[in-house]
């Protein structure tokens, strides 16, 4: 998924929490509303953990064709 996905869905985590904390009916909407308001910072710290995943698996791949270049070029 991209970073927009992400960011949207921890700003529509904030936005959801702000509503229940005004306008939830319930005895504990205080609490649900923390609780949702958490969410947040646990779906950026995917997004961002997914970013480095990516940029891993790219100087992986980049590092394994450096390898077979320098092996074509020993070989020869």
């Amino acid at each position: 998924m991209k970073p927009v996905v992400y960011f949207s869905a921890a700003g529509f985590s904030i936005l959801l929490s702000i509503y229940l904390f005004f306008f939830g009916t319930t005895a504990n909407h205080e609490s649900a509303a923390i609780f949702v308001g958490l969410w947040a910072p646990t779906i950026i710290g995917l997004g961002i953990y997914k970013t480095l995943l990516g940029i891993l698996d790219e100087m992986c791949c980049a590092h394994k064709r450096i390898e077979s270049r320098q092996t074509k070029e020993i070989g020869h």
